[in-house]
């Protein structure tokens, strides 16, 4: 809900539990309870992974950028290699600064396999138009990056994405019926802290958005800010000064409460 995903529990004692998770999750939970604390996800059981076995697992960045493109990354990892895995000191790649992930990404990405798909702003805002909504959009790129690596290795029976929408509405929005589907997968929020597959994509997906937003700034000579907040639209007002509404119209997420706020 609003980019909240909202998670019911029942123990055997059919108690319930809540959690809601993602930005903004306190401020929606203190409408149910104004008690409602935040409390950072444990890093995983006893400080390790989840599963150990072979596995593969995506993330996505970008979906918050209003200039910037939407990537996922699906990456496969053998259980044999998580300890060469972990020597990078992978792990979630907001944790990791920029410039470890620029030095270990190439490195990585010479040792492990991955599936990249980036969406341009100007195609992301066509599909927009024909009906997608945002969560959609990351469905589908999901699907044929794990379709990807799956194909590589059809044998991987560990399959686990960080979840950003509730399982069911994940496969609703696979609608088209010439696209396999990867099925069979473990959803879990913060999954880079629990699933070393996970955790590799999410740092190789940010790899990935650092090379586009170099490439926007070599190509426009002008420094693209990360986010959506004001510093954000002061920058697109010097951009549509600099090189027109339409140049701008191709890097920016059109539906974002940012565009209306800067042609206004």
């Amino acid at each position: 809900y609003s980019g909240v995903i909202i998670t019911i529990y029942r123990d055997k004692k059919n108690k319930h539990k809540v959690v809601f998770s993602g930005e903004g999750a306190l401020t929606e939970a203190k409408k149910w309870n104004i008690e409602a604390e935040a409390k950072e996800a444990k890093a995983a059981l006893n400080g390790g992974w989840l599963c150990k076995d072979n596995q593969i697992g995506s993330d996505e960045v970008g979906v918050g950028d209003f200039l910037l493109p939407v990537i996922v990354v699906a990456a496969f990892v053998r259980g044999k290699d998580l300890k060469e895995l972990e020597s990078f000191g992978v792990k979630d790649s907001k944790k990791l600064t920029d410039e470890k992930i620029r030095e270990i990404a190439p490195l990585l990405l010479k040792k492990f396999f991955v599936s990249k798909l980036a969406l341009p702003n100007e195609h992301y805002n066509e599909l927009i138009e024909q009906g997608e909504n945002l969560n959609s959009i990351k469905a589908k790129m999901h699907n044929r990056a794990l379709l990807n690596m799956f194909k590589k290795f059809p044998d991987t029976k560990n399959i686990f994405v960080d979840q950003f929408v509730a399982e069911s509405k994940y496969f609703g929005y696979l609608n088209d019926p010439k696209e396999q589907k990867v099925l069979n997968i473990t959803f879990k929020t913060k999954g880079e802290s629990y699933y070393p597959c996970v955790a590799l994509a999410s740092c190789i997906a940010r790899y990935a958005f650092l090379l586009e937003k170099d490439a926007l700034d070599k190509k426009y000579k002008m420094n693209f800010p990360f986010g959506a907040y004001s510093k954000v639209n002061e920058f697109s007002k010097k951009f549509i000064k600099k090189y027109g509404l339409e140049e701008f119209n191709k890097i920016a997420k059109k539906h974002l409460a940012n565009y209306k706020e800067v042609i206004n």
